[in-house]
């Protein structure tokens, strides 16, 4: 595996280990001069324009509890004989508007508005469990449709045209552009290396400097240096995936959620949901301490029909501009029409400020557990709760 990259008059040139698409990081870029600056450091200003933005969006609101029923369709009764998919507060239903097949769209709250760091876990958990129920029943009526597509697109920078918490919910006959390349490419990996690409590179992640390997895209007119020693892009790791900032990232503060065990979507646990969705939070506290207040969410699923050895179900997350009536978007003709992201953050900083804020949230959590403890041991002891605190 190579992680390779080019520095040419400060800037650099990453190649993705995989696909080989490249992404230009130059950290300066984030200082430059905006007419239009980052909300979250011009004062009241922007929570007041942010406040504005929600108050009025929530008037007639076909997403919010005294709408919802009477404004979006039902589905037919073969994928619901109650017209829609139910969980705890997430409503599915089908997109007016799709954009895919199977396209439905899931309802994370009744609240019109949360900020990206005060999802429940129990909401998280029960959007995820009823969109997979809701794949599920597709593919029981359409076995061709094997692909599932699982997007969160928080606040209208991300894309979302509500503001209401909502994710997008498709099942496909045929794997999406980019989700068809990373099946392709992983397959290539394993026919030439005998090994599953995705669990390689969390190997390598872990290693000391993230098995960086400069190396020049020509002869002429390059300089080139190693990262650091010790700083990688590692974030974190539990029983059920891995967090790794995104070498050759294809958007801004890019973190991958990366399931060894699993090749699909459908193949999620209640135990990998779980996980997920505490590392997911972790995230999004993060996000919000460095001024973010939008992103997108995707997955990118192997079929569900199969299990593949040479693919592993993973996700990605990148942050999008703060809302705002006019903000300066993060997205431009080199994205859109070159097909070559323009960063300006580094993924071993960013991989480094998530490790400070997760070891900090740990922390937090076991002096609350010991607290719990002191002032209730009897409740505490039962089912060793107790003596699991004092290990930590």
């Amino acid at each position: 595996m190579e992680f390779r990259r080019v520095i040419r008059d400060g800037i650099e040139y990453r190649f993705d280990p995989l696909t080989n698409e490249q992404c230009r990081i130059n950290p300066r870029r984030a200082k430059r001069v905006k007419q239009v600056e980052n909300p979250d450091k011009v004062g009241a200003e922007s929570g007041i324009e942010l406040d504005e933005i929600i108050r009025k969006s929530k008037e007639g609101c076909v997403f919010c509890p005294q709408l919802i029923e009477e404004k979006t369709p039902e589905f037919p009764p073969d994928i619901s004989p109650d017209g829609r998919i139910k969980r705890g507060e997430t409503i599915i239903f089908p997109n007016l508007n799709p954009f895919g097949e199977n396209h439905a769209v899931g309802i994370i709250t009744t609240e019109h508005f949360l900020p990206l760091d005060e999802f429940s876990e129990r909401q998280l958990m029960d959007n995820l469990i009823a969109s997979i129920n809701y794949i599920r029943r597709v593919y029981e009526n359409n076995r061709d449709a094997r692909f599932p597509i699982y997007i969160w697109n928080y606040m209208p920078p991300s894309a979302g045209s509500i503001i209401h918490p909502h994710v997008q919910i498709m099942v496909e006959g045929e794997p999406l552009p980019q989700q068809r390349l990373l099946l392709d490419k992983s397959l290539e990996y394993f026919q030439q290396n005998g090994s599953n690409y995705w669990t390689d590179l969390i190997e390598a992640e872990k290693e000391p400097g993230g098995g960086l390997r400069s190396k020049p895209l020509s002869e002429a007119n390059h300089k080139t240096k190693s990262l650091v020693n010790g700083v990688n892009r590692f974030i974190l790791a539990n029983n059920s995936l891995a967090l790794i900032a995104s070498f050759a990232p294809r958007g801004f503060n890019e973190i991958q959620f990366i399931f060894p065990e699993i090749s699909s979507f459908m193949d999620l646990t209640d135990a990998h949901i779980v996980d997920f969705v505490q590392s997911l939070k972790t995230v999004l506290v993060g996000y919000k301490e460095m001024g973010i207040g939008s992103f997108n969410l995707v997955t990118y699923s192997g079929p569900m029909d199969e299990s593949l050895d040479y693919y592993c179900f993973n996700m990605k997350l990148i942050s999008r501009p703060f809302p705002r009536c006019v903000y300066t978007n993060d997205t431009g003709p080199m994205e859109r029409l070159y097909d070559v992201r323009v960063i300006d953050t580094l993924p071993e900083q960013l991989a480094e400020k998530m490790r400070s804020i997760t070891n900090r949230r740990l922390c937090t959590d076991i002096l609350l557990a010991r607290n719990l403890c002191q002032r209730f041991p009897k409740v505490t002891q039962r089912d060793g709760f107790a003596q699991k605190v004092v290990h930590l």
